[in-house]
């Protein structure tokens, strides 16, 4: 008799869960409303548990009596060089940033290259030493990694992820589900830097001065809020889809209601002049080297006053706060008065961003 465990499973079919699209969008990548179906539907649905069931930004869990978080990403980001940093500079300080908003502070990271044959050495190259350099300035080691290459034509130029471990200390405890009613909203800096400088690019688009991506690692500057504090509730960069998605995550994980200030949003004149010209709201457009942080009342002065000492917080700002009303929601104070909801981003606005 046959064994049944010797068949290939090539005709094997499943119900699909329950969605309304046939085939992956883009906008299932845009870090909205589709992303966090997809995660949710697909993936989250087979393989929850306790450490991904949070929905944080890396894994959070203990080995004896040490906390560690543990995070992984992928970077696709076109043009691979921007105004302000590369594909592989991004790729390390992303991943140490996931880490970071863990309250973690980073120590090794692996990495993976997808390479597509024709890719110039001198680019990769280039490449490689920023990534040294973004890691050494860090104060991270590169411990492992993995290299592909695959035909001309089957990746466009060069693919990385990478993945970090970093330590917590006892004490911290910051989860999107923490934010509670009351606490201050700081936002790190001016926001949209990123998303313009890579559109900016794309788009052929000149301008007095040049935007540059804020490309930067957090981690130290998450260390000197937390040497303030280890009452944070949430840390969250808000890469794809912006302050707006990350705002409206953290209302749906903790079910409070969120309320920000329009005129207390920093954004240059350079990035809303050029959201003007590309259609674009700079709530959602991709941030990478700004924080959300959500502290208790009674210490946010003490913490704002750090962040803004920071050479990565001069820009900060209190942008809002956690209050009961409209749980899971996020509604902001307009600068001509009344409110409106900002809701979290619900197609693809900028692919290919990180």
């Amino acid at each position: 008799m046959e064994n049944p465990k010797n068949k290939t499973e090539e005709n094997f079919t499943c119900p699909l869960p329950v969605t309304n699209y046939e085939h992956v969008t883009l906008a299932h990548g845009g870090g909205g409303k589709l992303s966090r179906e997809l995660i949710g539907q697909m993936f989250l649905s087979q393989f929850c548990n306790e450490y991904l069931e949070p929905m944080h930004d890396g894994a959070i869990f203990k080995i004896g009596e040490q906390k560690f978080a543990f995070s992984t990403d992928s970077y696709v980001v076109n043009p691979i060089f921007f105004p302000g940093g590369n594909i592989g500079e991004l790729a390390i300080n992303g991943t140490i940033n996931d880490l970071a908003m863990c309250g973690a502070q980073p120590l090794y990271l692996s990495v993976a290259f997808i390479i597509e044959e024709g890719f110039p050495m001198n680019d990769l190259w280039r490449i490689t030493l920023s990534m040294q350099a973004a890691a050494k300035n860090a104060g991270v080691l590169l411990v492992t990694g993995d290299t592909k290459v695959v035909e001309r034509g089957k990746c466009d130029k060069i693919f990385i992820n990478t993945s970090g471990l970093g330590t917590i200390d006892d004490g911290v405890n910051i989860s999107p589900k923490n934010a509670a009613i009351g606490d201050k909203i700081i936002l790190s800096g001016t926001i949209a830097e990123h998303g313009i400088a890579i559109m900016s690019v794309r788009e052929n688009l000149e301008f007095d001065s040049q935007i540059k991506s804020d490309c930067a690692a957090l981690h130290d500057l998450v260390k000197t809020m937390l040497s303030c504090t280890k009452a944070i509730h949430v840390l969250r960069d808000p890469t794809r889809g912006g302050i707006a998605s990350s705002l409206n995550e953290i209302a749906e994980e903790a079910q409070v209601g969120i309320l920000i200030e329009e005129n207390m949003i920093p954004v240059t004149e350079q990035v809303k002049g050029a959201c003007e010209i590309l259609g674009f709201d700079p709530l959602y457009v991709a941030n990478e080297g700004k924080l959300i942080a959500f502290i208790p009342p009674g210490e946010t002065d003490r913490v704002f006053s750090r962040v803004r000492s920071h050479p990565l917080g001069k820009s900060a700002a209190i942008i809002g706060e956690v209050i009961s009303d409209h749980p899971g929601k996020v509604v902001m104070k307009s600068s001509i008065s009344g409110s409106r909801i900002v809701d979290m981003l619900s197609g693809e606005q900028l692919p290919r961003i990180c």
